[in-house]
Formats: C-alpha cells, structure tokens, sequence
C-alpha cells in the first residue's frame, strides 16, 4: 500500500496563494508543482477561509479561549488545594 506524501507548510502556502491569484490554472500548477489538482483545490480553500479567520478576529476568539481554560484550571487548582488541605487535617499530617 503507498503512503501518502506529507507535503511542507511553506510549499502547501506557497502553491495555495498562486493559485487564488488565479495566474494559472489549476492543472498549471498542479503539473509545476507535481502535486494533485484536487489537494491544490483543497489548499486554495482552506487559505481563503483561514484568511477570512485572520480578518475577522480569530486571534481575539483564541485568547477568549486560552483565558477560558486558564480560568478552569485556576479553579481545578483551588479545588485540589482544598481536598489537599481536607486530608491532610483528617489524618492528622
């Protein structure tokens, strides 16, 4: 069974951002690049979405996420600290 080629971010951005400039077609590139039309298609798509991400603030929703999880981690934290703080007095450590 072949396995599957892992290609470069960099090629992967490099090819995706020729082909939205629509300069060559996508059968063009796909024999410069000897890569599949189809996956040059689905880059193309995931650039264009990921550029969509970049404008309308995906890093804003990231730190929004990450200060979430930070926050529940605080309170694990404190949780553990308490039942800590519990065992120790019942054993009498």
């Amino acid at each position: 069974m072949a396995q599957r080629r892992k290609y470069p971010a960099e090629l992967k951005a490099k090819v995706a951002l020729e082909a939205l400039r629509g300069e060559q077609t996508l059968a063009e590139l796909s024999a410069k690049y000897n890569v599949h039309s189809n996956l040059i298609a689905t880059w193309k798509r995931q650039a264009n979405e990921s550029l969509v991400d970049i404008f309308a603030g995906g890093a804003e929703r990231r730190d929004a996420q990450h200060e979430a999880e930070i926050k529940e981690l605080h309170a694990k934290i404190g949780q553990l600290t308490v039942e800590k703080d519990f065992l120790a007095k019942v054993f009498g450590r």
